[in-house]
């Protein structure tokens, strides 16, 4: 019997990093605890971690601080990846307080499936594990695939939420058990993402150092390969060139001029035309994408591969902007009748941003009309779905707490 205080369950970070992921995965844990049917507890393996050539600390995270603030409780093994542990093997004092953790808990959830390498040890307490993953390349995830299938074989997974169509074939491609997938898609907050009445589009735009009446495109990404910025780059170059009054916003981490690698895809792809670059903006990690989306026209996607459901597309569409994206992950199912998909080409990204900006009032009707498929409630049904039936398929047998 579950007892009186509701269903307990303990999710797995790495750690708190700027990421979709992240922010999705929280999202989900704090609605579920607030709900009061399931508490929830999130136990991170690393307090700070060096991602995109920044030292992101746990306390310092946005996730973290709405946990908190949600009455979820937040802890974790204090790695540090400043330290050089070996990522693969864990102390006596890490396994036993992974296991204290675990054992208070009826359910264990890995966000992603990095964790999985704590969960596969010897000394990690018999729980119902789900893995919750969130792209669709499991070749490029190192070990991390391994240890699923490891994971798998050895009973431990009692379920594997993916969060697109796109990530579960790419999984039971890659060997994973089919009967263990099941799709939850993303959603969002309908009341934080969503568009900005005129007048306030406006002074925010000015609030920012924005003309009111140029087209403003808006890349919301981590610096890394998958997500192509050098593409972004390229294609703003052509916008610009072709748009004089067109800004270009890049936010998320490593995007800013502290990043070498960024400035340098800057000084190549405007090499030939310097003048263009203020109006390319490196704002960085921005804590307020709700507003930098608000006064976009257009959101930018450009990955080469790894997306899934990417939330950027959804997050800035429920604002008002029109997405544009590659052909990665379920991008086009996002954007059908909403957006555009283009191929690679950076002329072609920056045409097609245009006339994506130029239509961006005639698609207004659809974009209303699609929210209610993207909201965070539906998603956040989803997984407690997920939760109630693993424990009740096989966590009741194994689990005394």
């Amino acid at each position: 019997m579950i007892q009186r205080n509701g269903l307990r369950v303990l999710s797995l970070y790495e750690g708190f990093f700027s990421g979709g992921a992240r922010a999705l995965h929280s999202t989900v844990v704090a609605g579920l605890h607030q709900a009061g049917r399931q508490q929830h507890s999130v136990l991170s393996i690393h307090h700070e971690m060096r991602r995109e050539a920044t030292l992101q600390r746990m306390v310092d995270d946005p996730r973290y601080r709405a946990l908190r603030a949600a009455g979820v409780r937040v802890t974790s093994l204090g790695r540090s990846t400043e330290a050089g542990h070996d990522p693969r093997t864990f102390t006596e004092t890490e396994l036993a307080a992974a296991s204290r953790h675990a054992l208070s808990a009826h359910v264990v959830l890995s966000l992603k499936e990095q964790p999985l390498r704590l969960v596969n040890t010897d000394a990690f307490p018999a729980r119902p594990v789900i893995a919750c993953l969130h792209r669709s390349d499991p070749e490029h995830q190192g070990q991390a695939l391994g240890d699923l299938l490891r994971a798998a074989d050895a009973g431990r997974l009692a379920s594997i939420v993916c969060c697109a169509e796109s990530t579960r074939d790419a999984y039971r491609a890659a060997g994973v058990p089919g009967h263990l997938l099941r799709v939850v898609p993303n959603g969002i907050n309908l009341a934080r993402f969503r568009p900005a009445s005129g007048a306030r589009r406006l002074a925010l735009r000015g609030a920012m150092d924005l003309p009111s009446n140029g087209t403003v495109v808006t890349y919301a990404a981590r610096y890394d390969a998958m997500k192509n910025p050098a593409l972004l780059v390229r294609a703003a170059r052509q916008f610009l060139a072709h748009e004089p009054a067109g800004h270009v916003l890049m936010c998320g981490a490593g995007m800013s001029s502290a990043n070498p690698d960024l400035v340098a895809d800057v000084a190549t792809a405007f090499a030939d035309r310097p003048d263009l670059v203020a109006r390319l903006h490196l704002m960085g990690v921005r804590h307020d994408m709700e507003l930098v989306y608000a006064i976009s026209d257009v959101v930018a996607l450009t990955s080469a591969f790894g997306e899934a459901a990417p939330l950027c597309l959804i997050e800035g569409a429920m604002c008002g902007a029109v997405p544009v994206t590659t052909p990665v992950g379920d991008s086009a199912s996002i954007v059908e009748r909403i957006g555009f998909v283009t191929g690679y080409d950076p002329s072609e990204i920056a045409a097609t941003w245009i006339e994506a900006a130029a239509r961006r009032a005639e698609l207004e009707g659809a974009r209303t009309a699609a929210r209610p498929r993207f909201s965070h409630v539906r998603m956040i049904a989803g997984y407690a779905s997920v939760i109630e039936r693993a424990y009740r398929d096989t966590g009741m047998r194994m689990v005394r707490v």
